[in-house]
């Protein structure tokens, strides 16, 4: 069962990671993409051909979400493009840890402007569209991390934990007008990235999960088909903890 079948979509740092495995299952279910990367053109073409075969339109777009007047050109593109924007996934995201006492402002003021002011610049983009339609799902992207904190990202957790209160925010004022807000809060994906680190270390990650594994980019994929679904038609507002149950 397709559920996403006759949904256009733009997602966010579509090129890697979990915001690729979004992708993938999104064209599974039916939904035509827009897709934004920053950089990795190659990847970016790579997965548009990947999953043009699926017979939904794929269109990808250079595009930085940190900056407000790019967030408004690319709605503008998509609106050309597909006529119709029924979700926005706010996933792209970067990390600079370090500790306080040795982190840069600039690394603090990066990680902030990519994480969560990409996130009000893209749903202010959208919300004309969302409004004019009435109708619009909206899926942000935070972490466990922005729910419990971690040492060492203290820049991550603020930005994550903002996107919580952001999104909050926007669906006590869109609700009326039958637009959604809410936010996945993933554990720990392996991904590309966490493939990279020591097989010990990703180990020891995952016996401290009560389900004892790491999460796929599926996983989260899946939560997010729910969210820009009709089967979370009364669902806004809320959290989702995509974590194996590290937060429990």
């Amino acid at each position: 069962m397709k559920l996403l079948e006759g949904k256009t979509a733009i997602i966010t740092g579509a090129s890697r990671g979990i915001g690729r495995g979004i992708a993938q299952v999104y064209a599974q279910h039916g939904c035509d993409l827009a897709l934004t990367y920053s950089s990795s053109v190659e990847a970016a073409k790579a997965l548009e051909e990947e999953l043009q075969p699926l017979g939904v339109q794929v269109k990808s777009y250079q595009s930085n979400a940190a900056d407000f007047e790019q967030a408004q050109t690319l709605v503008d593109h998509v609106l050309a493009d597909f006529g119709k924007i029924d979700i926005v996934i706010n996933n792209a995201g970067i990390t600079k840890d370090n500790l306080l006492m040795r982190m840069t402002e600039e690394d603090f003021d990066a990680v902030v402007e990519i994480n969560l002011k990409s996130v009000f610049n893209m749903t202010k983009a959208v919300q004309r569209t969302f409004l004019k339609q009435r109708h619009g799902s909206l899926i942000h992207m935070s972490s466990v991390v922005g729910v419990k904190g971690n040492a060492g990202q203290a820049n991550y957790a603020a930005s994550k934990a903002g996107i919580i209160g952001f999104s909050k925010s926007i669906a006590l004022e869109l609700g009326s007008r039958n637009i959604r807000s809410n936010v996945i809060a993933p554990g720990f994906i392996e991904t590309e990235m966490t493939a990279k680190l020591p097989e010990d270390v990703v180990q020891g990650w995952r016996n401290g999960i009560p389900l004892k594994r790491g999460g796929q980019p599926e996983d989260v994929a899946n939560a997010c088909v729910f969210l820009g679904s009709d089967l979370s038609s009364y669902v806004t507002g809320q959290v989702l903890n995509v974590d194996g149950g590290m937060l429990t």
